[in-house]
């Protein structure tokens, strides 16, 4: 069965394995202790520092492991907006940072402080510019990723850095996607990595702390990890960790350029195989092995089902899913089609036949869902009889909104009005979104007694 989530967590590639299981047998002491067993462990561990450290591109004694790549991210924040108190407590977040960097953003919030998001294009990515003008002189830190987790869109980091660098801001860069396909980018104050992203285990992650940058380490002091990171080492884990980073980074070069290949052969092919679809994020400075597309008129969950049923792995960031009923964080900030939102994400080794397969098996698989759903095939005009209509939507999910609009934009005039009535919000983005697709005009949103009135008039 073909796994294309590697954005969620990559396979175990195989020398962590062999890493692994060699380091359960030599690693399982405290690397504390000075007898025999203990100074094995202790050799193993800074190995593992040394190694991680030449992949990010920093000193051994700059890095530390944690238990995971949000505890990295947290402790990272925190201890940084700590240790600049003294300048302020303002922080600067791009829109759409992972969630533990704006989970993070809402407690220092939630604690007294102040935080800015800085929007993005219809890409994803942030201006430079704009990141730099949310810069304030009470700013304690900034964070930017290197690259968005949901729809692979590279952000200028470099760039940005040198701004922060000129107003005295330290950097936090959370790395977690880019991390196995290249150096880390240059600038940057603090680094985040999570190895479960690029082939090692699952409960390590990095965090990077340049010579320099003020840092005081929130909660009860550790003698571990120079206090940064509490408890016991996972030595095994770590190990196999930093074994996995080096040799992914090793086939980067080769790997990167022929996934790159297949994902252009997605972003290329699903548009015309498939009627409706909007391929969202940057197609040009992009992570090599990630796309991500959104189908119009369909239940982003139903289609993730529909295609495991298939044999396909994906995941999505659309909000359409019984258990969540807001859009997506990234695709918000984007502006785009949430709805129907898939995003394939290639590990390692992917095959020409897989990618092949799996664009037979999309059609059928959205094709199946927008029946279902009673979604329209097209939009065909039909005999106008009023110059306004409304679609009471209330207490119905995406997609069925925008289902319910495509059905009646026939039944005025050109020039006449739908008007949705809808308390969802992926609506939101999803109504906008259908006219641009659709070539209407998006009116604009008004107050209603429950939810929202979303105003949509007739162009052709």
């Amino acid at each position: 069965m073909p796994y294309f989530d590697a954005a969620s967590a990559a396979p175990l590639h195989p020398v962590a394995r062999q890493a692994l299981l060699a380091a359960l047998d030599e690693g399982w002491a405290d690397p504390a202790r000075l007898h025999r067993e203990g100074r094995r462990a202790r050799l193993l561990l800074d190995a593992a520092r040394e190694a991680a450290a030449e992949a990010v591109g920093c000193r051994p004694d700059e890095l530390t492991f944690t238990s995971s790549g949000t505890r990295a991210v947290h402790s990272g924040i925190s201890g940084a907006l700590a240790g600049r108190r003294r300048v302020g407590r303002h922080l600067v977040v791009s829109a759409v940072e992972h969630s533990s960097v704006l989970h993070s953003a809402a407690a220092h919030e939630s604690g007294g402080g102040s935080f800015t998001e800085v929007p993005v294009d219809g890409t994803g990515a942030v201006s430079a510019q704009a990141f730099a003008r949310a810069l304030r002189e009470d700013t304690a830190l900034a964070c930017l990723q290197s690259a968005n987790h949901e729809v692979g869109t590279e952000q200028p980091v470099a760039e940005v850095a040198e701004f922060c660098r000129a107003a005295g801001v330290p950097l936090l860069v959370d790395a977690a996607q880019s991390l196995g396909w290249g150096p880390a980018p240059t600038g940057w104050s603090l680094l985040t990595g999570s190895a479960h992203k690029w082939g090692g285990p699952a409960g390590v992650g990095l965090l990077a702390v340049r010579k320099g940058v003020r840092f005081a380490v929130q909660g009860p002091a550790d003698e571990r990890e120079s206090g940064r990171a509490v408890g016991f080492e996972d030595i095994p884990a770590i190990v196999a960790a930093a074994a996995s980073l080096r040799a992914v980074r090793a086939e980067a070069a080769a790997e990167s350029v022929r996934l790159r290949a297949l994902v252009d052969r997605i972003r290329t092919r699903v548009p015309a195989l498939v009627p409706d679809v909007e391929v969202v994020g940057d197609p040009v400075r992009r992570l090599p092995h990630l796309v991500t597309f959104s189908c119009l008129y369909v239940d982003g969950e139903t289609l993730l089902h529909e295609l495991d049923r298939a044999g396909f792995s994906v995941s999505s960031g659309s909000s359409c899913t019984s258990s969540t009923l807001t859009p997506s964080h990234v695709l918000k900030a984007m502006g785009v089609l949430s709805e129907g939102n898939v995003r394939v994400s290639l590990p390692a080794g992917t095959s020409d036949e897989e990618v092949d397969r799996f664009l037979e098996a999309l059609p059928p698989a959205v094709a199946g869902v927008r029946e279902k759903l009673g979604a329209p095939s097209a939009t065909a005009p039909s005999p106008a009889a009023a110059p306004s209509l409304v679609v009471d939507a209330l207490g119905r999910r995406c997609p069925i909104p925008v289902i319910e609009l495509a059905k009646v934009i026939g039944e005025v005039p050109v020039g006449g009005t739908v008007t949705v009535l809808s308390d969802d919000e992926a609506a939101r983005l999803d109504i906008p979104a259908w006219c641009a697709m659709r070539e209407q005009e998006y009116v604009g949103e008004e107050p209603a007694d429950r939810g929202s009135a979303y105003v949509v008039r007739r162009l052709s």
